[in-house]
């Protein structure tokens, strides 16, 4: 989201956003994961918020490779990812191959897969399946967004955002889907986990900045949508704490085939 009054990888953003991505976040996948963490690659890794939640729940010692276009945000990650070794790459995703990946035993990505175009997830299929290990993509949205109490021009504004997350060729709502199947493709197992936002009175500043985002969104791709109008009303009942938002995503667990039996 762009407009939610900081940039969408701004550290303010990063960290208001952090603790509902954790409670999001399936531990579902965490049983298959246990003998993989050894040296874990985070790919877009931002301020390291996946490493601080996923670090504690996989055996130690843990090495940590963490990946990010932007030094200032790797800077932060390296150091607040609590690991016994944490190494920074200034890397665009979108340019990962296998050989960046050597020696890495596991790898994950956080809030990513959305932003990429089919080429790009492809390309990402093909350097995780060289590479060998196992791979969760956690909260990818999936273009489902469900608000209590419900309103006549929500279907409208949901329409209208998913429509500008698939802008430039980005996959957008499909990215889970697309990337699972280029991963089936390569001939590795894939599982998904639901792992949705529950936005409640308690988040009522991540709900405003998140709402203001996703209605600015919409109507930068439909500008005839009513958006003043429907965000003052929205922020309204969220204000007066009577505003729930759900935020559908899925977490793509991604497994090497087993060896067939002989």
């Amino acid at each position: 989201m762009s407009t939610t009054g900081v940039p969408a990888f701004a550290p303010e953003w990063l960290a208001l956003r952090e603790g509902a991505d954790a409670r999001a976040r399936s531990t579902a996948p965490l049983a298959l994961l246990a003998g993989h963490g050894r040296v874990v690659a985070d790919l877009g890794c931002g301020t390291g918020s996946l490493g601080r939640w996923l670090g504690p729940r996989l055996p130690r010692p843990q090495r940590w490779l963490l990946f990010d276009r932007d030094p200032a945000l790797l800077e932060e990650a390296g150091r607040r990812v609590p690991a016994a070794s944490v190494r920074t790459r200034r890397l665009d995703v979108a340019a990962l191959r296998a050989r960046d990946l050597e020696g890495v035993t596991l790898v994950v990505a956080s809030a990513l897969l959305d932003l990429l175009t089919g080429a790009e997830v492809a390309a990402l299929a093909e350097a995780v399946s060289a590479s060998g290990c196992p791979a969760l993509f956690s909260l990818s949205v999936v273009g489902r967004v469900e608000f209590s109490p419900g309103d006549p021009s929500d279907a409208a504004f949901a329409e209208a955002f998913d429509a500008h997350q698939r802008r430039e060729g980005r996959l957008g709502p499909e990215a889970a889907g697309a990337a699972a199947a280029a991963f089936e493709g390569l001939g590795r197992r894939v599982r998904t986990f639901p792992s949705p936002w529950r936005l409640g009175p308690g988040d009522a500043a991540l709900t405003r900045a998140w709402l203001r985002g996703w209605a600015g969104a919409a109507v930068e791709q439909d500008p005839s949508l009513p958006g003043d109008a429907y965000l003052e009303r929205r922020l309204e009942q969220c204000g007066r704490g009577e505003l729930g938002v759900t935020v559908h995503h899925t977490d793509l667990l991604v497994l090497p085939r087993p060896p067939a039996r002989r």
